[in-house]
């Protein structure tokens, strides 16, 4: 499995960016797929997660900000973030499977300034 992370970068508070994920030797469509981060001195912890009907389930400190989606036609798991604020910054990972027990994206860096 190969999972390639994409469209991080800084943004400035309240401001918004985009993640993709596009994975490659992977049955995509029956795929669970999720976005994790890792912040300076925390442990990674999951975003968001984007089951095979589509279900979506999210992490409190980021519902109603950000939206995880799916295009299995392109093999690719998207993640909108909105409304980012300084907390926010972290190495956003992508993954696939329960708990990415089928791999892992190489990371994309959000930094969120004040």
């Amino acid at each position: 499995v190969q999972l390639q992370a994409s469209g991080g970068g800084l943004v400035q508070a309240g401001g918004s960016l985009r993640l993709s994920c596009a994975a490659s030797g992977i049955i995509f469509r029956g795929a669970i797929m999720g976005w994790y981060r890792q912040a300076p001195g925390k442990e990674r912890e999951l975003v968001a997660s984007i089951y095979i009907g589509g279900t979506t389930t999210y992490a409190d400190v980021v519902k109603g900000r950000f939206t995880i989606s799916r295009d299995n036609a392109k093999s690719t798991v998207y993640l909108q973030m909105n409304s980012l604020k300084p907390e926010d910054t972290a190495v956003y990972y992508c993954a696939a499977g329960p708990s990415g027990n089928r791999g892992w994206g190489q990371g994309t860096l959000v930094t969120v300034s004040s």
